[in-house]
């Protein structure tokens, strides 16, 4: 369920910036910085490079993009 939430205008402003950038709607690059921030809080040791792959990573899953690893063996 869409909720209506305000957000200050420099905060809208950067991320109309950013979303164009990024290919996204300017609510999906709200939603994709508030998802950072809250994985960031709950592992705060967590690196955001590290945060990053691993959206990727479940973003490649979900969408099917992947392939097994194939371990070199001798």
């Amino acid at each position: 369920m869409a909720t209506a939430v305000r957000i200050s205008d420099s905060l809208l402003n950067s991320a109309r910036k950013i979303s164009k950038l990024e290919n996204r709607s300017v609510t999906g690059q709200i939603e994709h910085w508030a998802q950072i921030g809250k994985i960031t809080e709950e592992n705060p040791d967590m690196p955001y490079s590290l945060i990053k792959e691993l959206l990727l990573g479940l973003n490649e899953l979900e969408s099917g993009e992947f392939s097994e690893y194939q371990f070199n063996q001798p």
